[in-house]
């Protein structure tokens, strides 16, 4: 069985971390007695750091004991740092690639792994992207684009041109939604998280992207938000209205179908309708691992999802 969303930090990256501590406001406080270190990160992110985490034995062991027999590792969103200055976000894209790289290639029957890249540049990111793949990494893990330039800006163009040329995986992930409407109940994970996804998402296929970038595989983290269970309102909305048709070849649907999705739902319907939208071969097995709110183990062992976005 394959985990195509799990998440790690190398030593390497805890080491950089503590190294410029101050630089990037990071902190470890502790909770409780019963808990690891909690890593804060800017003011922003806190998540506790549990041996699966940061720990390469554990991390194995864990994914073994579930019956995981290969994982696709992918750094932390906390640890993407677009909001600091780009040589910051460049070192640390390069810190955690580079460890990365090293461990699956110590593994590679069990592991293989996602960069993380320096999105504020994105001639910086293509370059890392490049350099990452040539290390034996897949494609990237990105966020859903910049706090005010969505990823279809043409501000992204050497990006997404490096991607395609790469064939990589563009695996979209969330940041925690900063609406401040959701300031309570977990609402910023709950719904912001698989929120963020649906706009990042939505607006990559409306804009005509993905025929403009065919070799770029972009996964959808958690189901793909919120965007597979309204698509017929988009595709209605591709018959009334010519602002939403004009840059589009085929009805939203048929976009849908060239996108991944993981299987972080946690609702058998949710994942069986998911699968009769897109297609079998459309969707991977994926867990969040090892964050609080992980689908553990993945519920999919579909094969014919992992074949398809690895091999394609």
């Amino acid at each position: 069985m394959y985990d195509m969303h799990t998440h790690f930090i190398p030593p390497e990256v805890l080491l950089w971390l503590k190294d410029h501590q101050h630089i990037v406001h990071a902190k470890w406080e502790k909770k409780s007695p019963n808990q690891a270190d909690f890593l804060v990160v800017n003011g922003k992110w806190g998540f506790e750091l549990k041996e699966s985490f940061i720990n390469p034995a554990v991390y194995l062991q864990e994914q073994e004991k579930a019956g995981v027999s290969h994982s696709l590792v992918s750094p932390i969103p906390q640890l993407f740092m677009y909001d600091f200055p780009e040589d910051i976000t460049r070192e640390i894209s390069s810190v955690y690639n580079r460890a990365l790289a090293h461990w699956i290639r110590d593994h590679s029957e069990r592991l293989s792994a996602l960069a993380t890249i320096p999105l504020n540049n994105p001639a910086k990111a293509a370059n890392e992207l490049k350099h990452a793949m040539g290390l034996g990494l897949k494609g990237a893990i990105i966020g859903p684009g910049l706090s005010n330039v969505m990823l279809t800006d043409e501000y992204f163009t050497p990006f997404w041109e490096e991607a395609n040329h790469q064939k990589a995986i563009i695996f979209i992930h969330p940041l925690l939604s900063e609406d401040p409407r959701l300031k309570q109940r977990m609402m910023p994970n709950l719904i912001g998280v698989p929120w963020e996804t649906t706009v990042c998402a939505t607006d990559l296929l409306l804009s005509g992207l993905l025929d403009k970038y065919p070799n770029v595989k972009i996964l959808l983290a958690h189901g793909g938000g919120f965007l597979p269970y309204q698509i017929g309102r988009l595709n209605t909305g591709f018959e009334k209205w010519s602002s939403v048709s004009s840059s589009l070849q085929a009805p939203p649907i048929e976009y849908l179908r060239r996108f991944w999705f993981d299987t972080v739902l946690w609702n058998p319907s949710g994942l069986n309708y998911l699968v009769e939208v897109v297609g079998e071969d459309k969707v991977v097995p994926g867990s969040d691992f090892p964050f609080d709110l992980c689908a553990w183990p993945p519920v999919f062992t579909n094969q014919s999802g992992v074949d398809s976005i690895l091999n394609a």
